[in-house]
């Protein structure tokens, strides 16, 4: 039996300090995933439940069955796989993120999460150290919300309400068949949810997607929180008329009410919303030739902000907005809400933890919000929940563009490792 580890959250070593992730069998599985759903431009194109993705969750799967790891998939398609305790009745520590990618994107979005975690496993399994936890390496369903966004991470929370399931963004009926071919239902999702009381943690580590890190010169990024979202769809209203003919004046331009919005929400963001974000992601022109007046403009529009309070502030200041554009142009508006995603704060224990792995490594560290979603925003209210952010080279993300320098990743890989060291004891309560 190997030696246990059992060190509190603050505690200021272990006594698996040696100990290090295996680089290049972390390197060869990373290049063996990345080729399901390669693009030619580097990237990949792995939406949820596409043929690419289906076939990257298999080899996730028979990696961890060669390495002697338990696996299984979940009610809501979360796959995973367990490094058992040898002690009864334990607690299990998730370790873990996505495999689905958002249309061609990038390598590292979500799978470098995912590898890291597994790399855990191996390592432990293989340092003959027992825990007094299970680890669990698990990959998140439909992350990036091709169909319903941070599905799986939402599923195994408890919070995705049956609502979710009927009104999400992407193509209702592709869902429904998504879902037939993965052997999943709406019921077997709903019934993913886990209790607390399993649980000692969420630990998630992920490329920055923004330009702080590389920027700075830092190594490692200890996320504070998580930003909030939420969707809309706006549909603005005119009437069509020939493109020639029709005086400007007479016109209700529904392209005009549109645009005018988008720009106005952007310059009030800027100027009123310090830490906010706003997109308009999609717009749809209805009947969309060039010889006819827009009758109908069909509006994505996406935002966030850290702070709960601030983001119903901007819900309402822009909604407000889109009403007052539309009349401007004598246009019509139809509003409907399509998901919220509250904002997140990380454990403060599980940040001291994540600075003290870094600092016993010798890495540069700093702490930062995130401006992006993750799973670890669902887990957040169910149990201690950290993050661990890596730099992205140039702030790319989500697109063919996106690296992390090797040494990232493995640093990334290691403060997880050593998190997961300094965790085991971690009282439920933080």
């Amino acid at each position: 039996m190997g030696k246990t580890v059992n060190v509190a959250t603050t505690g200021t070593g272990c006594s698996g300090s040696d100990l290090r992730v295996d680089g290049e069998r972390f390197r060869a599985n990373f290049e063996a995933l990345a080729r399901f759903g390669q693009t030619a431009d580097g990237g990949v194109h792995r939406p949820a439940f596409s043929p690419a993705h289906l076939q990257a969750r298999r080899w996730f799967h028979e990696q961890a069955e060669r390495a002697g790891l338990e696996v299984w998939v979940d009610g809501a398609g979360n796959h995973s796989a367990q490094l058992r305790s040898d002690r009864a009745a334990v607690r299990t520590l998730l370790l873990g993120s996505h495999l689905d990618s958002v249309p061609n994107g990038g390598r590292f979005d979500g799978a470098l999460g995912v590898l890291c975690a597994l790399e855990v496993l191996q390592t432990v399994q293989q340092s003959g150290i027992s825990l007094d936890v299970n680890l669990e390496a698990i990959d998140f369903t439909d992350e990036e919300g091709a169909y319903v966004g941070l599905l799986g991470s939402r599923a195994l929370a408890g919070t995705l309400r049956p609502e979710d399931l009927e009104s999400s963004p992407g193509n209702h009926e592709a869902f429904i068949d998504a879902l037939e071919q993965s052997g999943l239902t709406k019921a077997s999702i709903l019934s993913a949810s886990r209790a607390p009381t399993l649980l000692a943690g969420y630990l998630e580590v992920h490329i920055e997607q923004g330009p702080r890190l590389a920027g700075s010169g830092i190594d490692i990024g200890i996320v504070t929180s998580m930003v909030g979202i939420t969707r809309y769809r706006l549909r603005f209203l005119g009437r069509a008329d020939h493109a020639g003919t029709t005086p400007m004046r007479a016109r209700r331009d529904a392209s005009q009410g549109a645009s005018a919005f988008a720009l106005v929400a952007r310059d009030m963001v800027m100027q009123e919303y310090r830490g906010c974000a706003v997109n308009v992601g999609n717009m749809a022109f209805e009947p969309g030739v060039f010889n006819v007046v827009p009758a109908a403009v069909d509006v994505s529009l996406e935002f966030r902000s850290p702070d709960d309070e601030q983001l119903q502030r901007l819900e309402s200041a822009l909604v407000k907005q889109a009403y007052e554009q539309a009349k401007h142009f004598g246009l019509e508006l139809q509003v409907e809400r399509m998901e919220a995603i509250a904002p997140a704060p990380m454990s403060a224990a599980v940040q001291r933890t994540i600075e003290a792995s870094s600092q016993a490594l010798g890495l540069k560290h700093k702490s930062l919000p995130s401006g992006a979603g993750h799973d670890a925003q669902s887990l957040a209210t169910l149990c201690p929940t950290g993050m661990i952010f890596v730099p992205s080279v140039g702030g790319h993300s989500h697109s063919p563009e996106e690296l992390t320098h090797w040494k990232d990743c493995v640093n990334g890989a290691n403060v997880l490792l050593h998190s997961v060291l300094r965790m085991v004891g971690f009282e439920q309560a933080s």
